[in-house]
């Protein structure tokens, strides 16, 4: 029968030998102990054996056999010893804790502390919150034989804060993987290290490895250590900070420097000039909020040439292969938007438009004296320079340019439903310089979609004009605009309208017809001897036709134009709230007088969005010639899950005739296959039609390893004849992922 000694030390022992008032106790800290086996008290200690239990305020201590110093007020347990406190749990053959300090010394123990484990020869825990651990491994993998483990001969675990490890070895299962002397181990920041083996053609065999470590509270340092068979050894630093008030600001600097053995390696079919075997890629982006209203922003590359980016750092090469390089400040108010920027050229190989500086101010649409007038605008004034590539045989022009414009507008609504918006609006234009079209030739231009002016005011779109830049002095050119928008809504509901099959609880038809028309004088200086800075640039979509949403200021001639189209939404109850399940709108132009577009109408646009189902969708984005001579654009888009561990994507993109791109057929599938719960596979492929070119093909098979996720695929790209091969190798940590353990890697992506 398990009995029990010493309970509340307030009367601990009363009934023992007379020496029991020189016992001290805790100061309002009862303690209890019970066992099934002998206890006993000497010499003011406590004795107890046989399933040991021994409570504490906060603290359960379970042993063989304990003992309480009631004069140092000091437990000592020995064998299958476990101590609790709090959230936490000791596991150790010997141990001790100290009630007033709390601190715990044990030998052969292991520990948990929510989101790691630790187990170790030697434990000692401070009354700093700190501990200790000697010959020690730590985890976050939560398993009796862990997947990963850091190995370390000394451990200092601050709570809550960070591990400091020397002498340490990371291991995946008991393979030893990477030795560090010194290891730093935020618990409130990201750490993480990758080891990324693998294969590129453009590449050779590859190991890319980075560490991240926090350098501060608020600053996060990763330095990267690459090397490729074919480019050789390669080295960066990247840096992110968190500043100013509630950490809003940040700063993010990245750094990367390879001695290529090979900087001639083209893997793509356009030609490339002689390229350095030093390069690089420095990158500073930050956002400073001054104030809850002003903000700064500053995003600035420097690259050693036109196609470092798109050798290391594929990914985002294919979304900003230009990167920018400019300086701004901004005032934000509910009214308007102030912004002084300034934009120069770091990076010559690359065209650019200087703006050194420009300061512009945006006012929103405002009612004047509380309505019914409302009243928007535009100001600004800026130093531009137009400067071409090096080599590219243009020459660079410049020019100030203040520009303003006013507009205003009278919202209504008649017969209460019918929205008319009449507007009218001036704007004035200066140049300090501009082009002197005496000696023009003015080439014959059969394309409609470009006007004559853009031909001779932008070489990049004629180069073989061969045609000196003549200046002309200032001038200024009178802009007069005046326009109306019309719409209204209809609709009826069907109640009776219910299918499960598609998704449908209740219908209900909104269709909205609506009409812009837009009316622009030029009544300055001809288009073509203006100087272009904020020129047109090739697109297949409609140009905006009112003021300011039309910002190629520089580009501004006389048109008359109408467009007219009609949306039409079908609406359904979903998840206690409406959605679209299918959306179709229409719209086109009627070219009285358009130089952007020369033919009497534009193309029949249509966008369609219909979502049956949650798990089913098409978007289509079309404009066919119906009216008059165009071109033809289709892109489409179906996502569908069939059953709960398959998805499917595909994708056709269909562009033919059109004055300014190639013509383009390109299919694209996607998939991925839950096998079970340890298996997947994945599949992306990309065709092009035209050309009859597989462009690209991804495979990948994904395997669960209990806390990771590993994966292991191929790559293939034909980039117009010319092939480049990849193997992919992904370890990615599930289990805890706040510490990030991975070892990842992408072709595309690397030197991310």
């Amino acid at each position: 029968m398990r009995t029990r000694a010493a309970i509340f030390f307030c009367l601990l022992f009363a009934a023992a030998r007379s020496n029991a008032v020189d016992i001290e106790t805790p100061k309002n800290q009862p303690v209890e102990i019970t066992s099934t086996g002998e206890t006993r008290y000497e010499n003011g200690i406590a004795f107890a054996r046989d399933n040991v239990a021994i409570h504490v305020g906060d603290t359960d201590i379970y042993a063989d056999s304990a003992q309480y110093d009631s004069q140092r007020h000091e437990i000592s347990a020995q064998g299958h010893v476990r101590i609790y406190r709090e959230d936490k749990l000791f596991i150790a053959e010997h141990g001790t804790y100290n009630l007033d300090t709390k601190e715990i010394h044990a030998e052969t123990f292991r520990s948990s502390s929510d989101p790691y484990f630790v187990n170790g020869e030697k434990f000692e825990n401070f009354s700093d919150g700190h501990s200790v651990v000697e010959n020690g491994d730590f985890t976050t993998d939560d398993s009796l034989n862990p997947d990963f483990h850091f190995h370390a001969n000394k451990t200092r675990i601050y709570e809550n804060d960070r591990v400091v490890f020397q002498n340490v070895t990371f291991y995946v299962g008991k393979v030893p993987i990477f030795w560090w002397p010194y290891l730093y181990q935020s618990l409130n920041d990201a750490f993480s290290f990758s080891i990324s083996p693998a294969y590129l053609s453009t590449w050779g065999a590859s190991l890319l490895g980075q560490v991240t470590f926090p350098i501060g509270d608020k600053i996060k340092g990763r330095v990267r250590l690459d090397y490729r068979a074919r480019r050789g050894a390669a080295i960066g630093f990247d840096a992110e900070m968190h500043y100013g008030k509630d950490d809003s600001s940040n700063l993010n600097l990245r750094t990367y420097f390879i001695n290529d053995q090979n900087p001639d390696i083209n893997q793509t079919s356009v030609p490339r000039g002689n390229i350095g075997s030093a390069r690089y890629r420095v990158t500073v982006e930050d956002r400073t909020n001054f104030t809850s209203d002003i903000y700064g922003i500053v995003d600035i590359t420097k690259l050693s040439d036109a196609h470092v980016m798109e050798d290391f750092y594929q990914s985002e090469f294919r979304i900003n292969p230009v990167p920018d390089n400019v300086v701004a400040i901004t005032k934000t108010d509910p009214i308007y938007t102030l912004t002084a920027i300034a934009r120069f050229q770091a990076n010559e190989f690359f065209q650019t438009t200087e703006r050194l500086p420009e300061v512009v101010l945006d006012v929103a649409r405002t009612p004047i004296f509380g309505g019914p007038i409302f009243y928007q605008g535009e100001t600004g004034i800026a130093d531009l320079h137009r400067n071409f590539a090096s080599g590219s045989g243009f020459e660079d022009y410049e020019s100030w340019r203040i520009d303003t414009f006013h507009q205003l507008l009278y919202p209504n609504t008649y017969f209460g439903w019918l929205s008319i918006v009449p507007r009218a609006g001036f704007r004035a234009t200066y140049y300090n310089q501009t082009r002197d079209l005496g000696q023009v030739i003015f080439p014959s231009n059969d394309n409609p979609f470009v006007p004559d002016f853009l031909a001779i005011g932008d070489p990049s779109k004629n180069p073989d004009l061969g045609q000196p830049l003549n200046l002309n002095g200032d001038k200024t050119r009178t802009v007069f605009n005046a326009g109306v928008e019309a719409s209204f809504k209809v609709s009826r509901a069907w109640e009776e309208v219910q299918s499960s099959a598609l998704g449908l609880d209740g219908l209900r038809h909104v269709i909205q017809p609506f009409s812009n028309f837009s009316w622009v004088s030029n009544s300055g200086i001809d288009p073509a001897a203006i100087l272009q800075f904020d020129r047109l640039e090739p697109t297949t979509k409609l140009r905006p036709i009112d003021f300011p949403e039309f910002t190629s200021i520089d580009s501004i001639d006389h048109w008359t134009i109408w467009r007219l189209g009609v949306r039409n939404r079908l609406e359904t109850r979903r998840d206690d709230g409406n959605i679209t399940w299918f959306e179709l709108d229409t719209y086109f132009d009627v070219n009285f007088d358009n130089p952007y577009d020369r033919t009497p109408y534009s193309n029949l646009f249509n966008t369609v969005r219909f979502n049956p189902l949650p798990w089913a969708s098409l978007s289509v984005d079309s404009q066919v010639p119906a009216f008059d001579k165009g071109f033809t654009e289709v892109n489409t888009n179906v996502t569908v899950q069939p059953i709960s561990n398959l998805q499917l994507n595909f994708g056709h993109r269909y562009l033919n005739n059109n004055p300014f791109f190639i013509n383009s057929s390109l299919f694209t599938f996607g998939g991925y296959y839950r096998i079970n719960d340890n298996w997947g596979i994945a599949v992306s492929e990309q065709y092009e039609a035209t050309s009859g070119i597989l462009e690209q093909q991804r495979y990948a098979v994904y395997r669960d390893l209990s806390s990771w996720v590993a994966s292991i695929g191929a790559i293939v790209r034909n980039n117009n004849g010319v092939n480049q091969y990849g193997v992919l190798l992904t370890f990615t940590l599930k289990a805890f992922p706040k510490f990030g353990f991975d070892l990842n890697f992408d072709p595309g992506g690397a030197g991310q």
